[in-house]
């Protein structure tokens, strides 16, 4: 099930039908059914949610929390299948914190997952016992790598993104695919943009992002996004149903909202006409947007308000070396042919 945004910020009601306008020919990342869970153990998920229903947290949170601690439910019940596990890890401490470190293992030996994935997980996991009454588990987290967040690599993919958004026949589609790049927007704040929220001159335009806790933070509009936004906003969106109901920028074809998985679909079906690798997403353009800035010479500071960060710490990330940086290191070693 899919997630619809129904108001800036707030709870999101379900959804069944992708936003794909064209047929993915790249794997797809989401829209897949939760995994099942034994009848005790999918109680106990259902009694976090509901703790994750009240907590203070964005909706993406809570979305997030729950879905990671599904998988290490899951693996949990496979575990105790399998004899792996000593005692119970859901009511005893230390069978919790061998449990944990265990699905740590499992997670960065097993399944290959980055360090940073294994520690959202650890951190989601770390929320699960802390509200349901025992407490975090005693489960170091994992050195990152000294590496920059993964952007595009080079101005040749670059290109490839740019020429396979202007592709696209859906000028919905392109005024979606553009807003990472350009404006460095993550895809939740993308979809819960309202049509008051931009802002257009003759040659100028304003767009407000709401972030994590709804805060806002204003953007000049790059002038392809401009472009990009227009040829959607008074051009194509007019003629969709809910047009002259929804406040919301982004529209799916019944009328709602676009949900962030409906988005991703898009994204994901870009990313693959471009003929880009399996983990090119929209937050790697995110990345790529904060990453141009950075090594163009903008200040920390200014990529910091334009990314919606309250600390440099975040944005120094981007200073670190890339691959590309690695490679091209490689090329000052000579060779005797």
């Amino acid at each position: 099930m899919a997630s619809e945004n129904t108001a800036r910020g707030g709870e999101q009601t379900a959804e069944t039908t992708s936003e794909n306008t064209q047929p993915v020919t790249g794997p797809r990342r989401r829209g897949r059914a939760p995994v099942a869970l034994p009848v005790r153990l999918e109680a106990v998920h259902a009694t976090y949610s509901a703790h994750l229903a009240r907590a203070p947290l964005s909706a993406e949170t809570r979305r997030t929390y729950a879905s990671k601690v599904r998988g290490y439910l899951a693996w949990l019940a496979q575990a105790t299948t399998d004899g792996l596990v000593d005692g119970d890890p859901l009511t005893d401490p230390h069978a919790r914190d061998w449990a944990v470190r265990d699905y740590r293992t499992h997670l960065a030996a097993i399944l290959k997952r980055s360090n940073a994935t294994v520690n959202n997980a650890l951190a989601a996991i770390d929320d699960f016992y802390t509200r349901t009454g025992l407490g975090p588990a005693h489960a170091d987290r994992l050195d990152l790598p000294t590496l920059a967040p993964r952007a595009l690599d080079g101005d040749k993919a670059i290109l490839r993104w740019l020429r396979a958004v202007r592709s696209t026949p859906s000028a919905r589609d392109r005024a979606l695919a553009l807003t990472p790049f350009y404006a460095g927007a993550r895809i939740a704040e993308t979809v819960r943009l309202d049509l008051d929220d931009i802002t257009r001159s003759a040659r100028k335009g304003t767009i407000r992002f709401y972030g994590k806790g709804g805060k806002p933070r204003d953007m000049e509009l790059h002038p392809e996004l401009r472009e990009a936004y227009t040829a959607w906003i008074d051009g194509e969106r007019p003629a969709w149903p809910g047009a002259a109901t929804n406040p919301a920028v982004f529209l799916n074809h019944r009328g709602g909202r676009l949900t962030a998985r409906g988005a991703s679909d898009v994204f994901t079906t870009i990313l693959a006409t471009a003929g880009l690798d399996d983990h090119a997403t929209a937050h790697v353009l995110r990345h790529t947007f904060a990453t141009r800035l950075v090594r163009g010479g903008t200040d920390l500071v200014v990529v910091a308000d334009m990314l919606g960060h309250t600390t440099l710490d975040h944005i120094r990330r981007y200073t670190l070396p890339t691959p590309a940086d690695r490679r091209e290191a490689l090329k000052h070693l000579p060779i005797d042919r």
